[in-house]
């Protein structure tokens, strides 16, 4: 990954607007904030979340809270609970999320 230059920040994500996203079933609520191409979100999904589409997009993702399972389109499942990661990058396998119970996540893409 290449982080162009870009000035010291910090972010309060308390103060971050969220916005909604329906699912399939439930939402997906981001607080977004950009820096440079680098987009960088606290997400949660509420409890029964179901993506509404496949993703192609890379991402690094650290479940803060909760847990949710991560299918891929040839069938594998992976289950991210609080304190792990997953890692994907641009158009290399295309994902979909769900939760049962409702998941927070940090994103970086």
């Amino acid at each position: 990954m290449n982080i162009p230059p870009f000035p010291f920040s910090v972010t309060d994500w308390n103060k971050i607007a969220a916005e909604e996203h329906q699912g399939e079933t439930g939402i997906a609520s981001w607080k977004v904030q950009h820096f440079g191409a680098i987009r960088v979100r606290m997400v949660t999904y509420s409890p029964g979340y179901f993506a509404d589409h496949w993703c192609v997009k890379g991402h690094i993702i650290l479940c803060l809270s909760g847990s949710m399972i991560t299918e891929l389109k040839d069938g594998r499942k992976f289950e991210l609970t609080e304190g792990m990661t997953y890692q994907v990058g641009d158009d290399s396998e295309a994902h979909r999320s769900m939760t049962t119970g409702g998941v927070s996540l940090f994103i970086v893409d």
